[in-house]
């Protein structure tokens, strides 16, 4: 009996620990890393390092030098050597290990053994990160980051650089403009692509920069920014007039260009190679971003009147995308598809688009449109994103790599709010004054906030 005793006394502290161990990982995964997984996973990558590493094929032969040393002092057998291995440094979301890869090792290596890797530490996921010619980073991380999206203090926001979403290894997305001109963003309704369009213009709202605006669904995911926009086309007639305006000032600037350096004025746009940011800065024309919210429907057209605007608004555009960011012109393009059968022009389109961001789509003819001709990997994962989390997304990066990202949510009033804020900052662009949008009369603290994006 006194043995039962001792067993129910023992046994209900442990079942109670351990339930508030579960109910933490699954209510606070954050809380649960650092107080459990953490060092379970460092005590784990710690004693297992050197067997881990060989059982994954990551060790190489010593030097000759080493083995000599060995077999002097110790007289054992030598064996093969892993890549060196620096101070663990725990994150908030994981831990973080520098490698000095072994001679003839390359990060492709570790990065093929990354799925090895998380199942013998312990951990959701292991990224690997070149930091300089024969060391890598390794990024664990301790649980999944974007069920619960919260974004890093330090994001890396700047000029043109607006923080919009959290990558899978928990660090942010950064959209930066100048080194990735132009975008285009797909999606199927619900599936985020709006939050994603949400936390580019409020990150851009607050910066020196002319925002315009296409949305031929009457206005309805732009107008409530319009305190912040510097032209807004709510139908196809306005956007057929903006697009050669925007053109106009595209050209005024390759003039501004060619005055200051003593270019010729016959000198073609194409063989301009310089751009504003040559220019002095109080000589230096305000960058503009234009956002085009489903594109599909400057494609649509009833008749050949339609077709012949249709054609010239798409001149327009790809205009746009070959010689705007030269001139500071950028593109965000989003839609739920871009395809050929969109009609003349639609590819040719898309190929200047170098940036690609692929939410839930409805089929997978969509993902290989946004990804297929430069990440063809990640077609499957953006087909395998569930409806259940929406804000997901795959971004392909031109160099051919992609990794999953996630926007947190913001709600319409809050995003109106922020340009309704700023807006003092924008810019008076001469051409452009035809095209600014009145204020709404609706103030923003009254607008119906939608279901949240991510839950």
């Amino acid at each position: 009996m006194s043995e039962l005793m001792t067993l129910v006394e023992v046994g209900g502290p442990v079942a109670g620990l351990g339930a508030s161990a579960a109910y933490l990982r699954a209510r606070h995964p954050a809380a649960y890393w650092s107080a459990v997984g953490m060092p379970a996973s460092a005590v784990r990558l710690v004693g297992s390092y050197g067997s881990v590493m060989d059982s994954c094929g990551l060790t190489v032969q010593p030097s000759r030098l080493r083995a000599l040393a060995v077999r002097a002092t110790t007289r054992r057998e030598v064996r093969p050597v892993p890549p060196r291995r620096g101070m663990l440094r725990p994150t908030s979301t994981g831990l973080r290990l520098r490698l000095r890869l072994a001679p003839g090792q390359e990060p492709a290596d570790i990065a093929a053994s990354a799925e090895r890797l998380r199942h013998a530490w312990g951990v959701h996921g292991v990224y690997v990160e070149p930091v300089k010619p024969g060391v890598v980073e390794l990024r664990l991380v301790g649980f999944d980051v974007l069920r619960r999206v919260r974004m890093p203090r330090k994001a890396g926001g700047g000029f043109l650089r607006v923080s919009v979403s959290l990558r899978e290894d928990a660090t942010a997305f950064v959209r930066d403009y100048r080194a990735i001109p132009h975008e285009l963003v797909l999606g199927a309704t619900l599936s985020g692509k709006s939050m994603y369009l949400r936390h580019l213009i409020t990150g851009l709202a607050d910066q020196p920069v002319a925002l315009a605006g296409i949305d031929c669904k009457r206005g309805v995911e732009l107008a409530p920014f319009a305190p912040r926009l510097s032209a807004l086309a709510t139908d196809a007639g306005q956007a057929a007039e903006l697009l050669p305006t925007l053109v106009r000032e595209m050209e005024d600037r390759y003039d501004l260009i060619r005055a200051r350096q003593g270019i010729a004025p016959s000198t073609p746009d194409e063989e301009i190679t310089s751009d504003v940011w040559g220019l002095p800065e109080s000589e230096r024309p305000v960058p503009i971003v234009l956002f085009v919210d489903e594109f599909a429907e400057l494609f649509l057209v009833a008749s050949r009147k339609d077709e012949e605007r249709r054609d010239e608004m798409v001149t327009q555009l790809i205009r746009l995308a070959q010689l705007g960011r030269a001139a500071g012109v950028y593109l965000e393009v989003c839609g739920q598809r871009f395809g050929a059968e969109l009609g003349k022009g639609a590819t040719m389109l898309r190929a200047q688009l170098s940036g690609r961001v692929c939410h839930r789509v409805n089929d997978e003819p969509s993902a290989k449109m946004a990804l297929g001709d430069i990440a063809p990997e990640a077609v499957g994962a953006a087909c395998a994103i569930a409806p259940e989390r929406p804000g997901l997304a795959v971004v392909g990066e031109t160099s051919g790599g992609w990794s999953r990202i996630r926007t947190p949510y913001l709600s319409l009033a809050d995003a109106a709010a922020a340009c309704e804020r700023t807006a003092d900052l924008t810019p008076e662009l001469s051409l452009l004054r035809p095209f600014r949008p009145a204020a709404p009369a609706v103030s923003s603290t009254s607008l119906t906030k939608p279901r949240p994006a991510t839950a």
